[in-house]
């Protein structure tokens, strides 16, 4: 297939130096596949560290930044992005500044009134006491830094026993305390503000969904579309495509879910630059929708070639 010829080239950086490197590569290269068999010219930048690379250019090229985490979500790259004037892919800085932050990200969608779950806040060098997180939250407990993505650092625990071993665990940095929700796990992708399908997770030995059990082959299954019903499938999706909206996202996102026992979904968090990788979320969930892996890039890239194009429009 080819790219119309009004298309720009597109620079794919990833890589950089968080957590999530690695996986970070993985999804880069898999764009930029993606989009190369789509017919675009791409050129792909392997990140050693926080800088942009000096040869691309705002009047030559779109940029896909395909990092996950720390300088690539929190709004960093983003910024520098814009303040050299770059078209590129993704949400802007201050969505993506937001919802990497877990805490900031639950008080805008609860002002909303988009549900979310109860949580107690603490730093690893000073952690909260069990009696004031199970006081509130109850027994059962995950703790999760607060501004991690792909469940890094991510503790359970089941009794105050196990809580407080964790606690003494934590390396320093924002922590949070939630109840732990005992009940199916899905995920929601989100396009140009439509909601896709809903992807269930199930970890295949009944663990929590951590960065093991998201990019290890084999450790969790995924059903896709979720067998849910028709009412319960459309509420999570207009719950997802609300809090895409409340954020101020673009593009496109993935809203994370818990749906507990009780009834209902809860936004876990909003991952503003998904993975893009063979175990990754977004794309089977855009998969219930008829699109293919290149489609899904085609149409991820679509709106930063629309925002070019116009910038670089002879008037």
């Amino acid at each position: 297939m080819s790219a119309p010829a009004s298309t720009a080239p597109v620079a794919v950086l990833c890589g950089s130096d968080s957590a999530e490197r690695a996986v970070s590569l993985v999804s880069g290269r898999a764009i930029a596949n993606a989009l190369q068999e789509e017919g675009f010219t791409v050129e792909f930048f392997d990140l050693p560290e926080r800088e942009l690379p000096a040869e691309i250019d705002p009047a030559k090229q779109v940029v896909f930044p395909a990092l996950h985490g720390g300088w690539g979500e929190n709004g960093g790259i983003q910024s520098e992005l814009e303040a050299r004037s770059f078209a590129y892919a993704g949400c802007g800085p201050a969505a993506s500044r937001l919802c990497m932050d877990k805490v900031e990200t639950k008080r805008v969608l609860a002002a909303a009134n988009w549900p979310v779950l109860p949580h107690v806040i603490f730093t690893g060098e000073q952690p909260s006491s069990v009696s004031a997180i199970t006081e509130k939250l109850g027994h059962a407990i995950i703790l999760k830094p607060v501004a991690e993505g792909s469940s890094v650092g991510l503790h359970r625990a089941n009794n105050r026993k196990e809580l407080a071993a964790a606690l003494n665990e934590l390396e320093d940095g924002q922590w949070m305390a939630e109840r732990w929700v005992k009940g199916r796990e899905v995920s929601v992708g989100v396009l140009a503000g439509r909601a896709l399908g809903v992807v269930e997770i199930r970890p295949k030995d009944g663990a929590s969904y951590d960065y093991e059990h998201k990019y290890t082959a084999g450790m969790t299954e995924y059903l896709f579309p979720a067998p849910l019903d028709a009412a319960l499938t459309e509420q999570i999706q207009a719950i997802a495509a609300g809090a895409f909206a409340a954020c101020g996202c673009r593009d496109f996102a993935r809203v994370d879910f818990m749906l507990p026992p009780e009834g209902g979904a809860v936004i876990l968090e909003i991952n503003t630059m998904p993975g893009c990788t063979s175990t990754s979320l977004l794309p089977k969930s855009a998969s219930c929708c008829g699109y293919t892996f290149g489609k899904l890039v085609r149409a991820m890239v679509g709106p930063a070639q629309q925002r070019f194009a116009a910038a670089t429009a002879t008037p």
